[in-house]
């Protein structure tokens, strides 16, 4: 009794540290309208559940090594820190990415939309600052007119010029008619200056017609998004009327590149500097002064979702080569939900039939089993949510499997227990050899399966690792509940009120 002050402080600062711990996700899942910033905040010390449980989608990508000398595997590499610092930066909690031979990537994305998730992945995000030469398009499209004129074919009856029109001071086109322009531009390709070429802006509406924007572009680019240091998202600041209540991308160069800029600027004032993303020109602003900062921004139609996702992709970085997806299922939330009831109620029914057998089995000793029992997937919830855990549907079966080892490490105490009773030793004395000769057998038999467990989880992959968790997880704190607290209580008990004949 001399230490059972300590040992009672700390079991309670345990419980105390479980609490804190458990607390984010008992709110993140249960209370409802919890603002975006704050579902964000709770996740990140909360369970996250697995593809099998909240729904998601499992993807595998393909490396497109078509026109590159690089090894598969080598594309694969740089694909894979690239696809993986997009995810982290896009806020999906506990995802799976893994590489796999023949330069493919598996991804596993639990609770995310499926259409904005791929777009994220997939996309090349080649990005160029191109300085444009309005002065010299009008030159260039009567050359067009007059080389289409000398062609013997029907298909070039209207002159190219026919086809342009004004968008809000820009030469643009009807967009019914892109198959004809481009067609009239592929062949009239040698006419069109080696050091220029024509660059299209998105779809968009301009007096009641959907059009595009043309633009013509010097062939090599100032700047390439490898310049960029970072990129944010925020509402439009330009001022320009056709861009209220859209959102822009603010960038920042990085040393090197923001000296460059500022030169490049410094060179072209009262030119167009025409920003390209996947071959598609965003913006092309005048430029009216050298910028030395080293910022500029991308500013388009885009809505903030849009702008937060092309931020994290600059940031990220442009991938080395396309990606094909070669395998894709989707989770829907109501298989999640249902595989969720499931492994509740088996854990519950589980637990209810321990602890019944144990209350009939041991009598009042069984109720510090149960006790035990309770406290131990208590604190089994508590340290998968201090470190980020995710549970998974094999993950509960682990949970159910923890049950029933819990229980046996009670079951080998109380029968020492029983056996120095049966040989005539006080009360006392009976619990003190009891779980002294009980402990090297249930750390032996503990510590055998943790290893195996521990080895699963690095070895092994998906569902393998969920149910290597939480056994392993729940294996370890099962030594502390079954015996250090298990202990306490028939000490703490047999001491204050005396206890002579134990009900086991």
């Amino acid at each position: 009794m001399r230490h059972i002050g300590l040992r009672i402080g700390i079991v309670i600062v345990a419980v105390i540290l479980g609490v804190y711990a458990i607390i984010p996700t008992i709110r993140l899942y249960t209370e409802d309208n919890l603002s975006e910033a704050t579902k964000i905040a709770l996740s990140k010390r909360a369970i996250h559940l697995g593809l099998d449980l909240r729904g998601g989608m499992h993807l595998v990508l393909e490396v497109d090594t078509a026109g590159f000398q690089e090894k598969p595997d080598d594309l694969r590499d740089r694909a894979f820190e690239i696809i993986r610092n997009r995810v982290d930066e896009f806020g999906v909690y506990e995802p799976v990415i893994e590489k796999q031979s023949g330069g493919r990537i598996l991804i596993q994305l639990p609770g995310v939309d499926r259409e904005r998730a791929v777009e994220l992945i997939k996309k090349v995000a080649h990005l160029e600052f191109r300085v444009c030469e309005d002065e010299r398009i009008g030159e260039i499209v009567e050359r067009i007119d007059q080389f289409l004129q000398g062609e013997d074919s029907l298909a070039f009856e209207q002159p190219f010029s026919s086809y342009i029109t004004t968008v809000d001071r820009d030469p643009g086109f009807d967009f019914r008619d892109e198959d004809s322009v481009m067609a009239l531009l592929a062949q009239a390709d040698e006419v069109i200056p080696e050091d220029v070429e024509f660059g299209f802006g998105p779809r968009e509406e301009y007096t009641g017609r959907e059009v595009k924007r043309i633009y013509l572009l010097r062939t090599e680019a100032e700047l390439t998004g490898e310049a960029i240091r970072d990129a944010r998202h925020g509402p439009n600041q330009s001022g320009n009327l056709q861009y209220v209540g859209t959102w822009e991308i603010d960038l920042e160069f990085k040393r090197e590149a923001a000296r460059k800029f500022a030169a490049i600027t410094g060179r072209n004032i009262n030119k167009r500097l025409a920003i390209v993303l996947d071959d598609v020109v965003q913006s092309a602003p005048v430029i009216t002064e050298r910028i030395p900062q080293g910022r500029a921004s991308i500013t388009g139609r885009f809505k903030a979702e849009e702008a937060r996702d092309l931020a994290i992709i600059l940031r990220a970085g442009a991938l080395p080569a396309p990606l094909r997806i070669v395998e894709e299922r989707t989770v829907g939330p109501s298989l999640g939900r249902d595989s969720i009831e499931s492994g509740i109620r088996a854990v519950l029914i589980a637990s209810a039939l321990v602890i019944v057998f144990m209350l009939i089995y041991y009598s009042l000793s069984g109720f510090v089993a149960d006790f035990a029992l309770l406290l131990n997937m208590f604190f089994l919830l508590a340290i998968l949510s201090t470190f980020r855990g995710s549970l998974t549907m094999p993950g509960i079966a682990g949970i159910a499997l923890t049950i029933g080892m819990a229980v046996d490490a009670n079951v080998l105490i109380f029968e020492r227990i029983r056996e120095e009773l049966r040989i005539g030793k006080t009360t006392r004395t009976a619990i003190d050899q009891g779980f002294a000769r009980a402990w090297i057998t249930i750390f032996d038999s503990n510590i055998t399966t943790i290893i195996i467990g521990i080895i699963l989880f690095i070895f092994g992959s998906g569902s393998i690792r969920g149910f290597a968790l939480t056994l392993t997880v729940g294996l370890i704190s099962n030594l502390f509940t079954a015996v250090f607290v298990g202990k306490v209580i028939f000490n703490y008990f047999t001491y204050k009120f005396d206890v002579h004949k134990l009900r086991i």
